[in-house]
C-alpha cells in the first residue's frame, strides 16, 4: 500500500522566518535550544517566541496563561514577515487556548499570498482541527522542542524533507481494501471532535491509552455519527497502548472503507511528516 498527497501546506526556503510557540504544555529550556539550533542549521532565521518557556503559576502542566498562549500562535501567525508557526511540544492546553484565537483573521492571512507553515502534532490535533474546517493545510509532525525532534534523526530529516520539498509519501500495512481519496484530516484520536468533511481520508494515532480507552473513544466517534461519510482510514503509531489492533478492527472494520495500518506517523520513531487539509489518495488491494 502507498499514499501520497497531491498537494502539500506550505514550504520553506533559507532565509524564512520561523517562530516557534508553546500552545499546549511547558517545554524544557534545553530541548527548545537544541531544537532551534536544528533549525538555524537549516538555513532559517528562528525566532522563539517571548511566552515559548512559560509555565503556568499554579497549573505546571500548562505553558503559562491561556491567553498568553492564543496571543502568542495568533501574533506569530498574523505576522507579514513569518513564513511558519512551529510548535514547541504537545502535552496538554490547546483546548484551552483555542477558542481565544481570532480565527478569521487567521484564516484571512491563510487566504493571501504565498501559503504559510503549520507544524505541531500530538496536542495541537486541537489546533489542526481548526484549519482544516476552514480549508487551511497544515503539517503534522515532531515538535522543536521535543526528543523526537532533537534526538531522532529519522524522524527530524523527514521534517526537513517535508518542510523543504513537500517529500509526503507514507506506506501501511492493509487492514481493509479499496480505495479511497479524499482531503486528508485528523491527528491525535482523544483530541478529535469536530467531524470531518465528507469524503476525507481520516488519518489516526495516540499514544499511552490503553485499549479499552481507545474503544470508548472511536465508539463515541461513531455513535455520534463522526465516521459516517469517510473515504478511508489511514492508522499510525499507539505507542504505549498495547495491542490495539483487536479493537481497531472491531470498531473500524465495519465502516466498509479501506483502512491501512502502521503508516509510520505519530508518536513512533523516525516518525513521518504528514500534510493534512489537502487531497490525499491511498489503494490497498487486499492480497
Amino acid at each position: 500500500m502507498t499514499s501520497d498527497a497531491t498537494s502539500g501546506p506550505g514550504l520553506l526556503r533559507p532565509g524564512d522566518r520561523v517562530v516557534v510557540v508553546s500552545p499546549a504544555g511547558p517545554c524544557s529550556a534545553e530541548l527548545l535550544d537544541a531544537g532551534a539550533a536544528w533549525l538555524r542549521k537549516w538555513g532559517l532565521d528562528v525566532r522563539i517566541d517571548a511566552h515559548a518557556l512559560d509555565t503556568h503559576p499554579t497549573l505546571d502542566y500548562l505553558a503559562g496563561h491561556d491567553a498568553d498562549r492564543a496571543r502568542s500562535f495568533e501574533r506569530a501567525w498574523l505576522d507579514p514577515a513569518v513564513a511558519g508557526v512551529l510548535c514547541a511540544r504537545g502535552g496538554y492546553g490547546s483546548l484551552r487556548m483555542v477558542d481565544l484565537v481570532d480565527w478569521d483573521a487567521v484564516v484571512a492571512t491563510a487566504a493571501g499570498g504565498r501559503r504559510k507553515v503549520f507544524v505541531g502534532s500530538s496536542d495541537t490535533t486541537v489546533l489542526h482541527q481548526r484549519f482544516w474546517a476552514h480549508g487551511v493545510p497544515t503539517w503534522f509532525g515532531p515538535m522543536i522542542g521535543t526528543r523526537a525532534f532533537v534526538e531522532d534523526t529519522a524522524a527530524r530529516e523527514r521534517l526537513r524533507a517535508a518542510l523543504f520539498g513537500g517529500v509526503t509519501s507514507y506506506r501501511g500495512v492493509g487492514m481493509a481494501p479499496g480505495v479511497a481519496r479524499g482531503v486528508a484530516v485528523g491527528g491525535n484520536l482523544s483530541l478529535l471532535d469536530a467531524p470531518p468533511p465528507p469524503g476525507a481520508v481520516v488519518l489516526l494515532e495516540d499514544v499511552n491509552e490503553e485499549p479499552y480507552r481507545l474503544d470508548r473513544m472511536l465508539t463515541d466517534l461513531l455513535r455520534s455519527g463522526w465516521f459516517d461519510q469517510v473515504a478511508g482510514l489511514v492508522l499510525g503509531s499507539w505507542t504505549g497502548c498495547g495491542d490495539p489492533s483487536a479493537v481497531l478492527a472491531d470498531r473500524l472494520g465495519g465502516l466498509g472503507v479501506p483502512i491501512v495500518a502502521d503508516a509510520g506517523f505519530g508518536h513512533c520513531e523516525g516518525q513521518l511528516t504528514v500534510p493534512l487539509g489537502v487531497p490525499a489518495g491511498f489503494g490497498y488491494s487486499g492480497e
